[in-house]
């Protein structure tokens, strides 16, 4: 009996020892597999709204002498409405940021639709002479989960990266010492614009041990978050290829 006990006590510890390392492994796992699903939609947010941010002021050959109005355009803390000419903006409760983006439209500057029209961010086809792009985030009404939005040329917004929860975008100006948010630029210094540091939050896919993690935000600042989702910010700086300040100062 003596015997019996001791191997059974030994394989229960066993057994735990491997239900224990079991645990941590996946454990492991999901934290990975979350990180790369981050790092997956900051790329893609990053990657579309950079594109389209060079592609501001861009006009064709035949249209070399026509003028963009609004060709970048951002806010602070909220979103871009209004004319596309003559936007302004609405405050979000997110505190995300939001940008306008304007360029001459054609099949060459966008992808073609079936019908070989121009298109928008959302694929819509285009009938105005101009591209006009908004991005902004905010948590979905319907999923609660934190989504890039783009709104194009038909005015309906709709999500396109899941996971964004902000979106920070300051602007380097001609004579500047140093690059500003959106509030700071006066509407007709929007020209003067040549590059933009852009970060994008984002938020977790899974819910991981409920504890108080820290993690370093858009603005530089450590930030904590106790939801048991992870948080990361990713940033990029983007030139304005073919805006008239870039123009000015040649490639950076």
């Amino acid at each position: 009996m003596l015997e019996l006990t001791i191997a059974l006590a030994l394989g229960m510890l066993v057994v735990t020892a491997c239900l224990s390392l079991y645990r941590a492994q996946r454990a492991a796992f999901e934290r990975a597999a979350d990180a790369a699903r981050m790092h997956d939609a900051a790329s893609v947010a990053l990657d579309m709204i950079g594109q389209q941010m060079q592609m501001a002021g861009f006009l064709s050959g035949q249209n070399a002498g026509t003028g963009i109005d609004a060709s970048i355009f951002g806010c602070a803390q909220g979103r871009v409405t209004g004319a596309d000419a003559s936007p302004s903006c609405e405050p979000l409760a997110g505190r995300s940021d939001g940008v306008q983006v304007r360029y001459f439209a054609d099949v060459v500057a966008t992808w073609p639709t079936t019908g070989g029209a121009p298109s928008d961010c959302l694929g819509q086809a285009v009938s105005d002479v101009f591209v006009t792009n908004r991005f902004y985030a905010k948590t979905s009404a319907s999923t609660g989960e934190p989504e890039l939005y783009c709104e194009g040329g038909g005015k309906q917004a709709q999500p396109i990266v899941e996971g964004i929860e902000r979106m920070r975008v300051q602007y380097w100006l001609t004579d500047a010492p140093a690059a500003l948010d959106a509030s700071s630029i006066a509407r007709d210094r929007w020209r003067d614009v040549y590059a933009a540091d852009l970060c994008v939050a984002v938020r977790g896919f899974a819910v991981q041990a409920k504890r108080r993690a820290a993690y370093v935000d858009c603005d530089g600042l450590s930030a904590y978050a106790d939801d048991g989702r992870a948080r990361q910010a990713f940033r990029r700086r983007v030139a304005l290829r073919n805006t008239p300040a870039m123009s000015t100062r040649g490639a950076p």
